[in-house]
């Protein structure tokens, strides 16, 4: 090497290990200055991003344990536009594999990456089995070498990412749908439970940040789950309560049906069914089953007129205030005048002379009418309220309505509307209303408040759910005589409601529907309510047959499905027989028909 050259690059040398020794110098003093933890915490602040994560949802489970609702995974399948190779290779993949529309995908994949367009959403909410066709989809390289966002290793498909998501899952599917309700892809409950309980089951999300590297996954906090929620629901109640309902709508060429059952000394839902029912996992097809304004639990969302088992509270009115007992007499001539109408027996027939048990036994309209005007509007409009109809029961479930009831002094009230009142007519109340009114019946005359949720669990603890009574609108002393005169009134009229072994107390209910010109012609709402057994009520069940094409009469259509839920039922809940008088036979007499 010339010598003249060894200078030079010997010059040059300790030129660079000069200028390293001063950056290492430079270095060491950035470190150790004041400036180096503003410097630090830049750094922490360029490695993470702030993001906002979704507590897992709440489960919900049925009084034994079985999951209502839960979650699964899902994914949302998008495409980084920077790397896009082939638009229509990757809309042809989606279209086939996973049932994406091929030129939407196709117009997604084609946009040109910018500042403003990085990704795009392709499909969401598809299936892992969906998925996993996608990662084998002409794999050039085992599939664990993948990137676990990557939803194919095909070149073609390069740029797909497959993100998991949590979507809400019911296993059951239409199975106490109209209960639990549903949750949208936006988390929000819609109906029910889902929409009830929707701050205790979501959770609260949280805004963090989140480590941008891959390596760092494992920083990523867990967000604790939203609360979970055990029903008051039993699902073999469920399941044979909705069965039966079905059954008996086919039966009688029914419009709908609803039917409830709930133990009378907790309150607790034991089954709620209507129609029509969905399935939870396909809500969004919920606009084409509930059409012209159909609500989604008739329970607690539809009013109605409900005929003759109304008059259960205003002989329950009448008996406490002491202006009837059973036995008082009273001479039915067919009859009765009161605010310029006249009121008729529901076949226009006069009955003669009938103590107050024979008028409930035989449902006569004009006997009622009687009672309530001896009861007095004040006193009789008073039970009324103390019954909670016209306001809320307080039921857990989203979208109760109030019921209608129409008071002396409201500017449409007339004294015909007492009696018309007495018997169920002109007033409208939801079924459940119906329930926790009669509940009294069985509880020494305090009412409980109707409950789906038995518990809740959240944090690692569990908190139950206690009764709740609205009131005691009438005595114990009435609560028996009441639920004593409605016994011998099914036996007196060898009611189709009876069921061989259990003795059981109860009322029909036939009503008119009203139309703006009056009531439909040979259309009406059957319904049912009773309990049982009368020695110790483990039950009151509800149901209601909307229109029923065979019969008009609740008598021949409401009460064999009560009878038929009731035999199913005393066999899940192992209710043994204890009686020995009359068990069900054919109905002979029309006594009771309203």
């Amino acid at each position: 090497m010339p010598r003249e050259h060894f200078w030079r690059y010997l010059a040059m040398a300790g030129f660079f290990a000069i200028f390293g020794i001063m950056i290492l110098i430079k270095t060491y003093g950035i470190q150790s200055s004041p400036q180096a933890e503003v410097f630090i915490r830049q750094s922490e602040y360029y490695s993470r991003e702030q993001t906002t994560i979704q507590p897992p949802r709440g489960i919900i489970y049925d009084r034994n344990g079985n999951i209502l609702a839960g979650n699964r995974t899902v994914y949302e399948i998008g495409v980084d536009l920077a790397s896009v190779r082939d638009p229509q290779a990757i809309a042809l993949a989606l279209s086939a594999l996973v049932g994406a529309d091929y030129n939407t995908v196709l117009e997604r994949a084609s946009i040109p990456a910018s500042a403003s367009s990085v990704y795009v959403v392709l499909a969401n909410y598809v299936l892992p089995e969906k998925v996993a066709l996608l990662k084998s989809y002409d794999v050039t390289r085992d599939a664990e070498d993948m990137d676990s966002t990557a939803c194919s290793n095909d070149p073609a498909l390069y740029g797909l990412r497959c993100e998991p998501l949590l979507a809400r899952s019911y296993p059951e599917r239409d199975l106490a749908s109209n209960i639990l309700g549903f949750v949208n892809r936006e988390s929000l409950g819609y109906f029910g439970v889902e929409q009830q309980y929707q701050g205790l089951l979501a959770g609260e999300p949280q805004n963090i940040w989140v480590p941008i590297s891959p390596v760092r996954v494992q920083e990523r906090p867990e967000v604790p789950a939203g609360a979970s929620i055990v029903l008051t629901i039993d699902r073999e109640i469920q399941a044979m309560v909705e069965d039966t309902l079905d059954a008996h709508i086919e039966r009688t060429a029914s419009e709908s049906g609803t039917a409830i059952v709930m133990d009378p000394q907790t309150g607790e839902i034991l089954a709620m069914a209507s129609t029509p029912r969905m399935d939870l996992n396909e809500f969004q097809n919920y606009s084409d089953i509930y059409t012209n304004e159909v609500p989604y639990n008739r329970a607690v969302g539809e009013i109605y007129e409900p005929g003759s088992i109304f008059k259960v509270i205003t002989a329950a009115a009448a008996i406490d205030q002491g202006v009837v007992t059973p036995e008082t007499e009273y001479d039915d001539r067919g009859v009765y005048t009161i605010g310029g109408i006249t009121i008729r027996n529901w076949n226009n027939r006069a009955w003669g002379l009938q103590t107050v048990q024979g008028c409930m036994q035989h449902s006569l309209n004009v006997c009622l009418a009687w009672m309530g005007e001896k009861l007095g509007q004040e006193k009789f409009y008073e039970y009324v309220d103390r019954f909670g109809f016209g306001r809320q029961t307080g039921v857990d479930l989203a979208g109760e309505q109030l019921g209608t009831v129409k008071r002396p002094g409201d500017p449409n009230w007339y004294l015909a509307d007492l009696g018309a009142n007495t018997f169920g007519q002109g007033i409208a109340v939801t079924p459940i209303q119906m329930v926790m009114a009669v509940s009294a019946f069985v509880n020494d005359g305090q009412m409980v408040i109707p409950h789906i949720v038995k518990s809740v669990i959240q944090d690692g603890s569990q908190y139950n759910v206690s009764p709740q009574f609205a009131g005691q609108p009438i005595s114990a002393e009435t609560a028996r005589t009441m639920t004593e005169m409605l016994a011998a009134s099914l036996e007196g009229e060898s009611s189709l409601a009876m069921v061989a072994g259990y003795r059981l107390a109860g009322k029909t209910g036939t009503a008119q529907i009203p139309v703006p010109t009056g009531y439909e012609e040979n259309q009406t709402n059957t319904s049912f309510i009773g309990w049982g057994p009368v020695e110790n009520p483990r039950f009151i069940v509800f149901v209601w047959l909307e229109r029923p094409e065979t019969s008009t009469w609740a008598s021949e259509v409401a009460s064999p499905l009560f009878a038929d839920i009731v035999e199913r039922l005393v066999v899940l809940q192992a209710i043994p027989p204890n009686y020995t008088g009359v068990g069900t036979v054919s109905n002979s007499g029309q006594g009771g028909q309203q």
